[in-house]
């Protein structure tokens, strides 16, 4: 969410961002539901000075006839105070849903486009494998070595489910323990988080409005939805509480399980797990000092990059344009990797400066130490691993000849092994 005050005195840069976004809001129609606010809060203030008024001049007259005037004229006030009050609650829920549907605007240097193909690549890193020998897709390889088994999940789950075994399945903790030990040296707090929350908490993290609602799973009986990242959950944890400056950076990492409809990839990665229902992933999370926020999220696609070349996997790194970016982001960076077998890069990362627009929504601020005043803190976001993307690029970039797979050097001590090979 965004200050009023910011849209009133800025309405023409709040219409843009909207544009650049690609997102249509009434911005006029906004800021006229908060005239309709304020006037009626006026007329409140201004019914509540008579009312004291009146009060005053019911103990000040000696005069029993005028105090029943007086009292009559008191209770015409009341009524008319109750409609007013009605109109004003009405009015500010009026004006809440159109605030609530304003996404964070892009900051100035974010490129101005409509969708991904607008997008730009800042850099490439790595080199791409080079076969001697006929290259296979990673769900070849993986169902010759009885590593995933989305046949059987099929049949208990349906489409887009997986099962991941033996060998695969060891890989995807030593990918946990590879990014816990890196990035608790970096004051993280790891953190498992819950995957089912509230609608208030996942309308406030800005993941229900244009479309969200079509890619979450909602419990309506429970009123409860399945997170679709742990960035989700982290988000609310501090709602109405004001941190302390000293804490800030507070950063976290979470690893959980996460659930997404794929309402608009019908025909896409249907097969293997690539695009699925339900996924494991470990995400960083940070509340931060507002004039430090970029900063933060500079450190955040550092880290990521850092995880990736621990892993020596070729990747590059993209700038997200503005029509790309999604309702919460002012900023976002991605991470795709490359998969030989497509011979093309997949995304497996990204990273976001969502500034104060969840902080706002979700009312969590700390106090400036120059100004004594309490602020929104900023949050930023970013993938440590999406464990089954990460998986899918580790097996095609590090296949073998015999059709085994070599274990990335970083993950070895965690796992006892170097290689995975047919039984």
């Amino acid at each position: 969410m965004l200050d009023i005050k910011f849209i009133r005195e800025n309405p023409n840069l709040v219409k843009k961002g909207c544009k650049d976004k690609q997102v249509n809001v009434d911005i006029d129609k906004l800021l006229e539901a908060d005239q309709k606010k304020r006037a009626l809060l006026l007329a409140l203030e201004d019914m509540r000075t008579k009312k004291n008024k009146a009060s005053k001049a019911i103990v000040a007259t000696k005069n029993e006839a005028e105090k029943r005037k007086i009292i009559l004229q008191m209770q015409e006030l009341d009524k008319n105070n109750d409609k007013i009050d009605e109109k004003f609650k009405e009015a500010e829920k009026r004006l809440n849903d159109l605030m609530l549907d304003v996404p964070n605007p892009p900051f100035d240097n974010v490129i101005i486009g409509k969708n991904d193909s607008e997008n730009k690549t800042l850099r490439e890193v790595g080199k791409k494998p080079k076969f001697n020998f006929e290259q296979k897709n990673y769900l070849e390889i993986a169902e010759d070595l009885d590593l995933i088994d989305i046949k059987r999940a099929a049949k208990v789950s349906g489409s887009r489910f997986g099962y991941l075994k033996n060998e695969i399945a060891l890989m995807e903790f030593a990918l946990v323990n590879l990014a816990f030990e890196t990035l608790l040296k970096e004051k993280f707090t790891p953190i498992i988080p819950p995957v089912m929350i509230s609608e208030k908490s996942m309308s406030a993290m800005g993941y229900l409005a244009h479309g969200g609602e079509d890619e979450t799973y909602h419990f309506e009986k429970d009123n409860l939805y399945l997170t679709g990242t742990s960035e989700q959950s982290i988000g609310p944890m501090y709602t109405d509480e004001v941190l302390e400056e000293k804490e800030l950076p507070k950063r976290f990492v979470g690893f959980s399980t996460c659930f997404r409809r794929e309402a608009g990839s019908y025909g896409k990665d249907t097969k293997g797990i690539l695009r699925v229902h339900q996924f494991d992933k470990l995400e960083m999370f940070s509340f931060c000092d507002p004039k430090k926020s970029k900063d933060e999220h500079k450190f955040f696609l550092s880290m990521e990059e850092k995880l990736m070349q621990s892993l020596k996997l070729p990747y590059r790194v993209i700038d997200i344009c503005s029509g790309d970016l999604g309702d919460p982001a002012a900023q976002k960076y991605d991470i795709e990797t490359w998969i030989p077998s497509e011979n093309k890069y997949r995304e497996t990362h990204s990273t976001s400066n969502c500034t104060d627009w969840q902080a706002r929504r979700l009312n969590i601020r700390y106090r400036n130490p120059e100004t004594q005043k309490l602020e929104f803190v900023h949050t930023v976001n970013g993938t440590a691993f999406a464990i089954g993307r990460t998986l899918i690029a580790i097996i095609e970039n590090y296949q073998q000849k015999d059709g085994g797979i070599k274990i990335p050097k970083a993950l070895q001590k965690y796992l006892g092994f170097k290689t995975i090979n047919k039984k």
